[in-house]
């Protein structure tokens, strides 16, 4: 049981680690904020900054990443690959 506690410990750091990593692209007057997560923190086109769009591209990401996640879960997961 204290492995278990232990492990679920580390998977739960090593996820706040991730999600505070920060990564920067600004090209040709867009620039993006991702966060290890893949959520997008900042976007702005030309110093303008749209939370809108943000929100609904975190919301389309999302709803990929749970369709993926079901994909995977009715295929048997990742059991039969180790």
């Amino acid at each position: 049981m204290f492995d278990k506690a232990k492990m679920l410990a580390q998977a739960y750091k090593l996820k706040k680690a991730v999600e505070a990593e920060i990564v920067e692209i600004e090209e040709n007057g867009i620039k993006i904020k991702v966060s290890g997560d893949q959520k997008i923190k900042d976007l702005s086109v030309n110093g303008m900054e749209n939370k809108v769009l943000v929100e609904v591209i975190n919301k389309a990401m999302k709803k990929s990443q749970e369709m993926a996640a079901k994909r995977m879960k009715d295929m048997g997961g990742l059991e039969g690959l180790f």
